[in-house]
C-alpha cells in the first residue's frame, strides 16, 4: 500500500473525531497527533451499522478479509465521516447521517506487508428491513453479535458489542 499525504483539513477532522469517540485503541490519538502523522496517510474508516435491537451489525464479505464492517479509504479532501458516509452507501446502498459521536479509532494494518493505518468507526442505526444494494462481488448481511463470523479482525466483534451495550435503547 503507498502512503499518501494526508491534507491538513482531513488531519484536523481525523483528530477531532478521535478526541469524541466513544472508545480509543493502539494509541490512536497519540498516533494522530505525532509530528510525522499527515506524511504517513491514508486514513481509513468504517460504519457499525446496528439493527434498532442493537443486537445485530450489518457487514459486507470482502474477497480476502471477511466479513468487515462497510468502510474503506479516506480520499483526498474529505474527512473521515464524509468518507465513511460514502463508502456505506457504495457497499450497501444505504444513505445515512451517522450518529454524530464516533464509536472507535484505532490503528491497524488492513493487510500483511502494508503500514499501519489509523482509521475512525462511526455508528449507524438501521431498520434491518432497508432495502440493501451491495457492490458487485461483496454481498451484505446482517451478523449476530453474538454469534462469531470470519472476519480480519477478531477483536472487532468484541468491541461492536461492547459499544452496542452502551448504546441507549430507543
Amino acid at each position: 500500500m503507498t502512503c499518501h499525504r494526508i491534507d491538513p483539513r482531513t488531519l484536523r477532522a481525523a483528530i477531532a473525531d478521535a478526541r469524541q469517540a466513544s472508545a480509543t485503541y493502539d494509541d490512536a490519538l497519540e498516533w494522530l497527533l505525532r509530528p510525522a502523522a499527515e506524511l504517513e496517510g491514508p486514513l481509513a474508516c468504517e460504519v457499525w451499522a446496528f439493527d434498532s435491537t442493537l443486537t445485530h451489525v450489518l457487514l459486507v464479505r470482502h474477497r480476502w478479509r471477511g466479513w468487515v464492517p462497510p468502510g474503506g479509504r479516506v480520499d483526498p479532501g474529505e474527512t473521515p465521516r464524509e468518507a465513511a458516509r460514502r463508502e456505506l452507501f457504495e457497499e450497501t446502498g444505504v444513505r445515512a447521517d451517522l450518529h454524530p459521536v464516533p464509536a472507535a479509532v484505532t490503528v491497524r494494518s488492513y493487510r500483511h506487508g502494508w503500514a499501519a493505518t489509523a482509521g475512525i468507526t462511526f455508528l449507524e442505526v438501521l431498520d434491518r428491513h432497508t432495502v440493501l444494494t451491495p457492490e458487485e462481488g461483496q454481498p451484505v448481511a446482517w451478523q449476530a453479535l453474538d454469534a462469531p463470523w470470519q472476519g480480519w479482525f477478531a477483536e472487532d466483534r468484541l468491541r461492536m458489542r461492547e459499544c452496542a451495550r452502551r448504546m441507549p435503547r430507543r
